[in-house]
């Protein structure tokens, strides 16, 4: 009876994400991948020969947050900045063709668009053998700066809430953080948090963030060596970061979740197969995003619960990935 009940809450969330409108901040970038066989080992060095088969581009960073909100069906507006150049406008292109609104995407003069490459083999299984990053990570100009603030200050208000995606990549300055998390408190809004460690403790006050275990033991620098370190290091993280919750993601142990005066909650995986991690941060806090988004009754449980069963479903997938309405559907009604 619990879990039909379980069932019917989770279901009846993802139901309301079409009425949930948010802004995405963050650094947004281009996952390229080439995929290929093994050939056999070159002669020049002890690496292997690749024989590339195909190649496709997806929308990573920031921007695999916000394909993620519009995979299940939520309204969402990002807000970053790319080069001008062919990827930037690759990039920005396909943001529109996913109905990704781009009114807050900003390109920047001499500035090289963020792009990984990842080179994925199948010898037997596809496995990701070595990844290229083409990156500029200094700050914006002056000029973009303040055209991106003056978008952000003015239309904080006409959204549920907010989703910061720090990649590290230059965006995210203490001042912006700070003027961001100030004008969305005052406006009541929730503000989601995918942290860089380095900037950790600039997002003090959001509602919620959620480092991954390597990041929250560096910031804590309390060592994560099992369970028993990650409730310390849990503790410490949300006494210091004042958050309504911290969710430490644990890849393939799940997550756990720390609320003030409240006993931590584990959430374990549901991840049949774990192919590739990439982009399931992504999917966790656009998942938790739009969860809270519906309205102040949801707890941070049902949402993290929810997230947990779609990270589950892209950590299964090759590449960055993305997940459908349908999909989490499925694995909820199966799994419950």
């Amino acid at each position: 009876m619990i879990r039909v009940k379980e069932r019917k809450k989770l279901e009846s969330l993802l139901k309301n994400f079409p009425r949930v409108k948010l802004l995405v901040v963050g650094d947004v970038m281009m996952d390229r991948s080439i995929f290929g066989k093994v050939s056999r080992i070159s002669p020049e060095a002890p690496v292997p020969v690749i024989i590339a088969e195909r190649e496709d581009f997806k929308l990573g960073g920031a921007a695999n947050v916000a394909h993620n909100i519009r995979s299940l069906e939520g309204t969402v507006s990002l807000c970053g900045i790319v080069g001008d150049d062919e990827n930037g406008q690759k990039i920005y292109q396909r943001m529109i063709e996913e109905g990704i609104q781009t009114e807050g995407i900003f390109f920047e003069k001499e500035r090289q668009t963020t792009v990984k490459t990842r080179i994925i083999a199948h010898h037997p299984h596809y496995q990701q053998l070595v990844r290229v990053d083409r990156e500029t990570t200094a700050h914006p100009k002056i000029s973009t700066y303040r055209n991106l603030s003056k978008f952000l200050m003015e239309r904080i208000e006409d959204f549920d809430g907010v989703a910061i995606s720090d990649y590290g990549k230059g965006l995210l300055t203490r001042s912006l953080i700070q003027a961001i998390i100030q004008r969305a408190k005052k406006s009541k809004k929730l503000i989601m948090v995918d942290p860089k460690v380095k900037n950790i403790f600039f997002y003090k006050g959001a509602t919620v963030i959620t480092p991954n275990t390597n990041e929250a033991s560096e910031a804590s620098r309390i060592p994560a060596t099992d369970q028993s370190s990650v409730e310390k290091i849990g503790k410490n993280l949300l006494k210091r970061l004042k958050c309504s919750a911290l969710v430490i993601t644990q890849g393939e142990k799940g997550m756990t979740i720390f609320e003030p005066h409240q006993k931590s909650y584990p959430v374990s995986t549901v991840a049949k197969e774990v192919y590739d991690v990439t982009g399931a941060g992504d999917t966790v806090i656009g998942t938790m995003a739009l969860a809270l988004g519906t309205g102040p009754g949801v707890s941070i449980k049902d949402a993290a619960s929810l997230a947990n069963y779609a990270a589950g479903i892209v950590v299964g997938k090759v590449g960055t990935a993305i997940v459908s309405k349908e999909e989490l559907l499925k694995v909820i009604k199966e799994s419950l």
